[in-house]
């Protein structure tokens, strides 16, 4: 399995990022991908998951209302729509598959429960 990230950068508060996760070399169907950041010395936080089965969606408290997360079934890529972005977003941000749609959400979407992992992406936001 194979996960690339790509679209992280620098912007300035209130700015939009989008970031992109190519998939690849793996055919289980229905599995959980998420968006999960993380920053130095603090540990993996999850951000943002979809069933890939495609209907349903799951956003961590943190970022109501100002993340997107999408896929693109035929390129298999999933895609995070970052807005209204501010300094607190700074992160190294990494693309994850779940074996299992149940840890798309609650206390199943953790870091502990993804198994195949992408490099990351660094989003630097500027205050």
């Amino acid at each position: 399995v194979r996960l690339v990230e790509s679209g992280g950068g620098s912007v300035q508060a209130g700015g939009s990022l989008r970031l992109s996760c190519a998939a690849s070399g793996y055919t289980y169907t229905h599995p959980c991908m998420g968006w999960f950041r993380q920053t130095s010395g603090k540990e993996r936080e999850g951000v943002a998951s979809i069933d890939t089965g495609g209907t349903n969606t799951y956003y961590a408290d943190s970022v109501p209302g100002r993340y997107n997360i999408s896929q693109y079934k035929v390129k298999n890529t999933m895609y995070l729509q970052m807005n209204s972005l501010h300094s607190e977003d700074t992160a190294t941000y990494y693309c994850a598959v779940g074996l299992a749609a149940r840890y798309c959400s609650g206390v199943n979407f953790r870091a502990a429960n993804f198994v195949y992992w992408g490099q990351g992406t660094q989003v630097t936001v500027s205050s």
